[in-house]
């Protein structure tokens, strides 16, 4: 009887080792499939308008490079585009440089709850995919379409209808699902911090791949100098 009863015992103990192994498996499998749902940059735009390394919308092919970090509910960033939007293009087009936009979302708090930030920047990647030329054109119209902080943004409708007007369509499921609304916040991660910053903002500029402070751009019309 007491060897029958060790027997029992043993086999007890083999049963509850076996599901603890079980157990601890199930578990980590689990933080590995978390861990990869949490960095996990879902669908990238792969349209030849757009960096792969860096996820920026490219503009131009300048030996010399401009990074721009912009959220299109920030006020302060459209304020840059309106003062040095022009001449910006101007130095893209004359082949100075190339300029890199990258369009994150910090400001989702700031609409209500409709992420408009994580929108507009997922239907910027959308236009520069279905038709690169027009990105900043897109961009640019974006902009002066700007809603109020605070307020529910632009409707997905609405976004549409600016991207139309500047003559893309097509894209209504890109921008209604949110085709890359898990790669604008993986890149939105990736932006650099401004020297004296304590954490990332818009607009952030980098300037041949030095990220500079934004009270050392100069005044209008002399934006050139930068690369000079």
């Amino acid at each position: 009887m007491a060897q029958a009863a060790a027997g029992r015992k043993n086999w007890f103990a083999i049963w509850v080792s076996v599901a603890v192994v079980v157990i601890v498996a199930l578990v980590v499998a689990l933080v590995v499939w978390m861990n990869r749902a949490a960095t996990d940059p879902g669908t990238a735009p792969s349209g030849s308008g757009i960096n792969q390394e860096t996820g920026a919308v490219v503009v131009g092919s300048g030996s010399q490079t401009l990074d721009t970090y912009i959220d299109f509910m920030c006020p302060i960033c459209n304020q840059f585009e309106q003062t040095y939007g022009d001449e910006i293009l101007d130095l893209a087009n004359n082949g100075t440089i190339t300029l890199n936009i990258h369009p994150i979302s910090i400001l989702d708090r700031y609409s209500q709850g409709t992420k408009y930030s994580t929108r507009a920047a997922n239907a910027m990647y959308c236009v520069a995919e279905a038709d690169p030329d027009k990105a900043v054109t897109f961009m640019q119209a974006l902009f002066k379409a700007q809603p109020e902080e605070n307020s529910t943004g632009l409707t997905d409708q609405q976004i549409l209808d600016v991207a139309s007007s500047v003559g893309v369509t097509g894209i209504d499921s890109c921008v209604s699902d949110g085709t890359y609304t898990k790669f604008v916040a993986a890149m939105t991660e990736k932006t650099p911090v401004q020297p004296g910053s304590s954490g990332i903002g818009t607009p952030t500029l980098a300037v041949n791949g030095t990220v500079i402070a934004n009270q050392t751009i100069p005044a209008k019309g002399q934006f050139a100098t930068l690369f000079q």
